[in-house]
This record gives C-alpha cells, sequence and structure tokens, in this order.
C-alpha cells in the first residue's frame, strides 16, 4: 500500500510541476518549496532548447518562445530520461504539430531538424577509424570508405541560410540538399550540394564493396545518363573535395 501511495504522490507531483495550473499540488507541501521545483524543472528544459536551437529561438519573440517551450515542457510525453536527447524529443513535439500558432514560420520544423542534426553530429561517439588511402591515387579505381560523422539532408527550405534578415515565406521549387559533416578537428560543418552528388555517397553507403567507377555507373544508370565518362570526371573532383573535407577518410584496392 505503501508503494502505491507514493507512486500516486509521485505522478500528482510530476503532473502539477509540468502543468501547475491544471493539475493541483500534493496535499501537505509547502507552496514555497513546489515553486522553486516549478521553476527549475521549467527552466532546465528551456534552457537545453535555447542552447539547442539558438536559430529558431532568435527568431520567435520572447512571449511567442515561451508559450512553445511551455507547451513542450507540458503536454510532450518524452521516451527518454536523457537530457542530451531533449532536442530530439522537441522536433518530434514539432513534428506533431503540437505548440503550433499561426503566425510561425513555415520552415519551423525543417530549421529545428536541420540544428538537431548539427547537435547529432557535435555530440556523436563515432570515431574516425585507422584507413589509408590508395596509391595510385585515382579514387574511382579504389573502394571507398566514408566517414561515419556526416549526414545527407533534404529540405524543401534553405535552412543554412535562415537568420533574421532571411526568411522564406514559401518552399523551393526543388529541395536543397546539405552534406553535414564533423571533420578531423571535431569541427561540425555544412556543404551545399546536389541531388547527384547526394545520390553518388549514399550509393557508396550501400554498396560499401564497390569501387567508386561502379558507384558511378550505377549513378549513370539510376539517372538514366547516358555519357558515363561525363559522369566520372564529375564524380572524380566530387569525390576529391570529399577527401578535402574530411567526409571521404578512405580508400583501398581491396578489402583487408
Amino acid at each position: 500500500m505503501k508503494d502505491k501511495n507514493f507512486q500516486r504522490l509521485q505522478r500528482e507531483l510530476a503532473a502539477h510541476l509540468r502543468n501547475p495550473n491544471r493539475h493541483p499540488a500534493p496535499a501537505g507541501i509547502e507552496d514555497r518549496r513546489l515553486d522553486i521545483y516549478r521553476n527549475l524543472f521549467f527552466n532546465n528544459v528551456n534552457g537545453f532548447l535555447r542552447q539547442g536551437f539558438p536559430v529558431l529561438h532568435s527568431l520567435l519573440d520572447d512571449e511567442r518562445w515561451l508559450r512553445l517551450a511551455r507547451s513542450f515542457f507540458e503536454n510532450h510525453t518524452s521516451k527518454t530520461p536523457y537530457f542530451l536527447q531533449i532536442p530530439q524529443e522537441f522536433v518530434s513535439f514539432l513534428a506533431s504539430g503540437q505548440g503550433s500558432e499561426p503566425g510561425d514560420p513555415v520552415f519551423m520544423l525543417e530549421l529545428a531538424h536541420y540544428e538537431w542534426m548539427e547537435l547529432v553530429l557535435d555530440a556523436s561517439t563515432e570515431t574516425f577509424p585507422d584507413t589509408e588511402f590508395y596509391p595510385e591515387g585515382d579514387l574511382l579505381q579504389a573502394i571507398l570508405q566514408l566517414s561515419p560523422l556526416h549526414e545527407i539532408l533534404s529540405y524543401p527550405f534553405p535552412v543554412h541560410q535562415i537568420c533574421a534578415d532571411f526568411q522564406p515565406q514559401h518552399a523551393l521549387e526543388q529541395p536543397v540538399w546539405l552534406l553535414v559533416y564533423r571533420d578531423r578537428k571535431d569541427d561540425v560543418r555544412f556543404m551545399e550540394i546536389n541531388a547527384p552528388t547526394a545520390r553518388l555517397l549514399q550509393l557508396i553507403n550501400e554498396y560499401p564493396e564497390d569501387t567508386g567507377k561502379v558507384a558511378v555507373a550505377r549513378l549513370a544508370e539510376e539517372m538514366q545518363f547516358a555519357d558515363v565518362a561525363a559522369l566520372e570526371v564529375f564524380a572524380r573532383d566530387i569525390l576529391q573535395q570529399m577527401c578535402e573535407r574530411d567526409i571521404l577518410i578512405g580508400a583501398s584496392s581491396s578489402r583487408q
């Protein structure tokens, strides 16, 4: 019986801390003490959101931001207890449509997702494996290895350009492709790419035993592009850029 009473008290206290206007405080607890916890819990969550989504936070006025953060705090049922995963939960919250209001930026979800992915790469525990480059140097003749610290993203808005002075009101005619990555200096960076480049990198990931030349052939077939030689020239330049940016981290003539 004591365990059940304690669990009931926990549920009542948690409900009150999340939404004191809707849920009364458990009996017998001094309101002065409750007020400390009410502020502490919300301010902690709000602080994580402000740090995790600095651009989105800068675009909303203070009142709108507090309503959004409060709605998330009160209404979203998180699937994880870890503070570091609050940004992911916030993106899920936005995707559900909860907390949205007329007048919100049309790109709010996409911008939040982009900012979250930067956090994901920054906090990732993945490391660069020890790799070597194919000695002949022709990346198309080698089997390629991509960094585990990259994400290929596509959005209907140019989220990487959004700021106080640039807030698009309509989606692009064609989606923007972004390559977000962390380099060997642990700096998170982004690179705007096109759809063929995005697909080439995806094919290298999907077929890890293929050489670069085979990956280009697959891309040409998918695109129904007849001039494979021209596509190889394009791919060789792109792959060299990937090497310079720590996205392509290894190339070998055969798997060990």
